[in-house]
């Protein structure tokens, strides 16, 4: 099936889920793209997901706030204005600066991000998370949460 232009205006969109504290809205998802998924994520400071991979790319372009991102042996500070890529299989996590931030993120072709974010947000109370239940969602979603469960400081 060919897909289709649409727009999708604030009014328009769904709700955000609870992504461990996360909101991250589904602005585009790819069975409506045919392809790549696109997010809007808004964070309070501190709040992110530990480091992890999975087998599709994922870019974020950051809006508002400071966001550390860290991939390979690095973090960065991105403010808004910064671009980062992360090809798939790569071992990254981010965390939202002093007084939360913002960003949009994109999937490649493949992506499952839209049905993680959605299954965390129903089977994952807020809250602090029961890790096991986590990680099972994780697993199932096609996501590997590296070794240790935090980032680096």
């Amino acid at each position: 099936m060919k897909p289709q232009p649409f727009a999708v205006t604030p009014d328009a969109h769904g709700r955000a889920l609870n992504v461990v504290g996360e909101k991250i809205t589904v602005l585009a998802p790819n069975t409506a793209t045919q392809g790549y998924e696109v997010f809007l994520q808004q964070g309070e400071e501190g709040s992110g997901p530990p480091p992890h991979s999975h087998d599709w790319d994922e870019s974020f372009y950051i809006t508002r706030g400071t966001i550390d991102i860290g991939y390979d042996d690095q973090v960065i500070t991105a403010t808004a204005g910064t671009f980062v890529h992360v090809p798939a299989g790569t071992v990254h996590h981010f965390r939202f600066g002093p007084g939360g931030g913002e960003m949009i993120s994109v999937t490649s072709q493949g992506g499952r991000a839209s049905r993680l974010f959605t299954r965390i947000d129903e089977e994952i109370p807020p809250g602090p998370p029961d890790l096991e239940k986590l990680l099972a969602v994780a697993q199932e979603c096609g996501v590997t949460v590296a070794a240790g469960d935090s980032p680096p400081a």
